[in-house]
């Protein structure tokens, strides 16, 4: 994985005010509902990230 990746995912798959995920339906056309499983995948690695920094400083 390529460092900020999740930044990107995250940026481009938005909820629209419909429910939907914008990033979904605009690279392939799905109507997924917000949060994707992009999202939940970007947001667990951003969540792991932090996780791993803090306990590396509280050693």
């Amino acid at each position: 994985m390529k460092e900020g990746q999740e930044q990107a995912i995250l940026a481009a798959h938005v909820q629209m005010p419909d429910g939907l995920c914008a990033g979904c339906r605009v690279w392939w056309s799905r109507l997924t509902p917000y949060p994707c499983w992009q999202v939940e995948w970007a947001t667990s690695r951003q969540a792991r990230t932090i996780t791993v920094r803090f306990l590396e400083g509280v050693r």
